[in-house]
């Protein structure tokens, strides 16, 4: 007999696919199978007429034109377009890049690569509280620098990112300033027309959205550049070539409408979540809050436990699905970069578990995974004698 899956607490990684996304999706996988770009019979028509549907209510999320939305697969590949885009586009004018030490590896990573092809790159430390200073950022860019890339809110400990202050600062300099906006989607309201925002990064699956897409915002006004990475066809304004996946696009514009109709309602329920799991806990000792205290998504809570490590804490509570980082990396045995950045030891680091709540995480749910956590620690605190090594509670949390 199959055993039951755990309480699912990690929709930082990923989210359920809400159910009327997949009604709205499985049409496009059966009878209506046509090709967006054949344009030359009615198949392909209602195809594109569903693409451009989906396009406009992703842009409506972000108060975006639905001309400035382009189809990627994820965000990942949206960072990756738009700054090794921006950084080839541009290098003529410099090859400088700046971005944070707490950004997701979809951003390091693609930093990293243009290393190696000569750009300069330089990473902004964050405070122990995990934000930016924007001083920082301003001290940082120089007369060739070409792009700045910072997270709105941060996949491991749910920080948000003061992007007026940054994105005026890079405007001012002209400095295009690109955001990664995967874990602020249906979090937060996000509004890049009154923001200085020049390229944005989306996804689909960590706003109840299938796996598979995601979307570039590339601003028209002023008009941002890119050199595309994808050719063969011309798809996306010549930007990302490749057939469109109707059924992936349709998932991603209605979990988008879905978000934006129900994004007070959504972050009222994590809110009531994240204080009873995050009461309960403190009320044991020794549970330290990573992170700013109130800057952040009430969706993330990442807590570190003394006495115990993370990965000890998740193996003693099987029940539960929670994870100890970043899942895009979470396969790696080294303390998270993240909480290294903080200016966190590698003890606290490893001692810090994430956990992350949804629109279909219920009470009930944070209860049980509440009740399961209390009876982890505790006997992992007996069995290493870490009673003596737990601080005491001390009400609200440091910001």
């Amino acid at each position: 007999m199959t055993p039951p899956l755990p309480i699912y607490l990690d929709c930082a990684a990923t989210t359920p696919v809400d159910p009327r996304v997949v009604a709205a999706m499985v049409p496009w996988l059966g009878e209506h199978f046509g090709n967006p770009a054949s344009r030359s019979h009615a198949w392909g028509w209602e195809a594109e007429k569903a693409v451009e549907m989906a396009r406009r209510q992703v842009a409506a999320l972000i108060g975006a034109d639905a001309r400035e939305i382009v189809w990627t697969s994820g965000a990942t590949e949206s960072d990756n377009l738009a700054i090794t885009g921006a950084a080839l586009r541009h290098q003529g004018k410099g090859r400088h890049l700046v971005t944070v030490r707490t950004e997701h590896k979809a951003v390091l990573d693609t930093m990293a690569a243009l290393q190696t092809q000569g750009f300069d790159v330089t990473l902004l430390d964050v405070r122990p509280d995990g934000l930016l200073d924007p001083q920082a950022l301003a001290a940082a860019l120089r007369p060739d620098t070409v792009l700045a890339s910072v997270m709105a809110v941060n996949n491991e400990i749910g920080v948000i990112q003061d992007l007026a202050a940054l994105g005026t600062i890079c405007r001012e300099r002209g400095v295009l300033f690109h955001v990664d906006a995967a874990q602020a989607t249906g979090k937060l309201p996000i509004d890049v027309g009154n923001l200085p925002v020049d390229l944005m990064s989306l996804t689909a699956h960590k706003t109840h959205g299938p796996k598979g897409i995601g979307a570039l915002y590339v601003r028209r006004q002023p008009r941002v550049h890119l050199q595309a990475l994808i050719h063969g066809g011309g798809h996306e304004h010549g930007l990302r070539s490749g057939t469109l996946a109707t059924h992936q696009i349709v998932g991603m514009g209605e979990a988008f409408r879905i978000a934006a109709a129900e994004l007070a309602q959504d972050s009222a329920h994590a809110r009531v979540l994240h204080q009873r799991l995050l009461d309960g806990l403190q009320a044991l000792g020794g549970v330290h809050l990573n992170g700013h205290a109130t800057q952040r998504v009430p969706h993330n809570l990442n807590l570190a436990f003394d006495g115990v490590s993370g990965e000890d804490l998740m193996l003693a509570a099987p029940e539960l699905a929670v994870s100890s980082g970043s899942a895009c990396s979470s396969g790696s045995q080294q303390p998270s970069h993240v909480l290294r950045a903080l200016g966190l030891g590698d003890e606290r680091a490893h001692a810090s578990l994430r956990i992350s709540f949804g629109r279909f995480t219920t009470p009930d749910e944070v209860d049980r995974a509440l009740q399961a956590l209390r009876e982890a620690l505790t006997r992992l605190r007996a069995h290493a004698g870490g009673a003596a090594m737990v601080t005491p509670p001390q009400g609200a949390p440091v910001a």
